[in-house]
């Protein structure tokens, strides 16, 4: 129990101080110290649970926010800050502090640590959080993207790239990780899009007088890249050139690919680059890249076949406010659905050595656009077609067969 008595004791100053300043009575007061023996008394408990820590830490929050509510109440005159304006905080972090001493392994409860050391604007304590979570777990991704994400909001992008280069050294098997790098790497191309524009050096042949006067301590922030794209002359035109076409998205995404092939990894990309705000001069060649290196990399693999062949269709679907009666209606969308149902059947009728793989897959695709209510018979009809075409070669999988069965059998019904 003198535990509980020493925390009792400091206590004392900022409970004084709350009255002092009107923000708590007598009464509340001693309800505050009530609450926290308890609270406290659970913690010295021979085998402490997690929760009576969070339950603990989830009173302090409240009891702050309370606070800050009185505070803006009162409106009470700015002064110089005092213990109670720091002390419901504090405590906070330390409860979290005495939790992680029993739970070091409990990964959430780093996280959460984390997650309102952040709230709390604590930037620097955020930082060695981190640090000492991913001493003790280096293996686990998650860490690393909180960590990269907080140096990157406060403009530390190679503090930031550093971070995930080391974590997938570590970590090369998870797609996470790779996702949040290549949309690090995005951002990195519009933010030196947006300095650029207000260096002046944005434009091809633009006098570069603004970057000339950039201030060395300024510089000692950039990474090479960024210090070969500012530089004048030829060389400075063909490294911005470079940048802006995504060559450093490309090689990560390269790099992804010989660490992870799988079509996983390509879809998680595909999607963030498609939702990426970046411009279309962008997007396109690293979705072009992107489908290139994913042909090289799952050679005959079905769900590739499938992700290439429908590649325009989802373009198409993606499209902001797209109906899907109007979309089907489309001479583009016709041309699409008829471009990947030819690379389809193509891939089919191959005889790859996934042949009943890629049969499965194939029927998917059937299935997904006949069983659209707003596809035009025709091409309802179109599809059945070429499956049944496929469904009659010698030796074609059990499963083509089947799909057709299941898909004319309603259209004999109707008769």
């Amino acid at each position: 129990m003198e535990r509980v008595q020493f925390q009792q004791e400091q206590m004392l100053a900022e409970l004084k101080d709350l009255v002092q300043k009107s923000l708590f009575n007598q009464a509340e007061v001693k309800q505050i110290v009530k609450k926290r023996t308890q609270f406290e008394t659970a913690l010295v408990r021979r085998i402490p649970k997690k929760g009576d820590f969070l339950r603990y830490a989830a009173y302090e929050m409240n009891l702050e926010q309370l606070r800050r509510k009185r505070v803006e109440r009162l409106k009470l005159e700015k002064t110089a800050p005092s213990i109670s304006d720091y002390a419901l905080v504090r405590r906070q972090f330390q409860i979290f502090e005495r939790a992680l001493k029993k739970f070091k392994s409990d990964v959430g409860l780093w996280i959460q640590y984390i997650q309102v050391a952040k709230r709390e604007g604590a930037r620097s304590l955020v930082g060695r959080i981190t640090a000492r979570a991913l001493q003790l777990h280096p293996r686990t991704p998650a860490l690393y993207i909180i960590a990269a994400s907080h140096e990157l909001n406060h403009m530390s992008p190679s503090a930031a790239r550093a971070l995930l280069q080391r974590g997938l050294r570590l970590n090369a098997d998870s797609i996470d990780m790779w996702r949040e790098y290549v949309r690090m790497e995005l951002g990195f191309v519009e933010g030196m899009k947006r300095r650029w524009t207000v260096l002046g050096i944005h434009e091809e042949g633009h006098p570069i007088v603004e970057a000339e006067t950039t201030a060395a301590e300024d510089m000692a922030t950039l990474t090479p890249e960024e210090i070969a794209a500012e530089k004048g002359g030829d060389e400075g035109e063909r490294a911005r050139q470079a940048i802006m076409d995504g060559a450093i998205v490309k090689s990560v995404i390269l790099s992804a690919a010989k660490a992870l092939p799988s079509i996983n990894l390509f879809t998680a990309l595909e999607v963030l680059i498609r939702s990426y705000p970046s411009q279309e001069r962008l997007r396109t060649p690293l979705l072009d890249h992107l489908y290139n290196v994913l042909k090289d990399t799952l050679q005959g693999d079905p769900h590739a076949v499938k992700m290439l062949a429908t590649r325009k269709l989802r373009e198409l679907t993606s499209q902001e406010n797209s109906d899907d009666f109007v979309m089907t209606e489309s001479e583009e969308f016709v041309d699409a659905l008829q471009a990947a149902n030819e690379s389809f059947s193509l891939a089919v009728g191959a005889g790859s050595t996934n042949a009943s793989g890629m049969a499965d897959v194939y029927v998917e695709f059937v299935e997904e656009w006949c069983k659209l209510p707003t596809l035009d018979p025709n091409l309802r009809a179109y599809l059945v077609a070429s499956l049944r075409k496929l469904a009659r070669q010698p030796n074609a999988p059990p499963s083509l067969q089947a799909a057709h069965v299941q898909l004319t059998l309603p259209s004999k019904k109707a008769l």
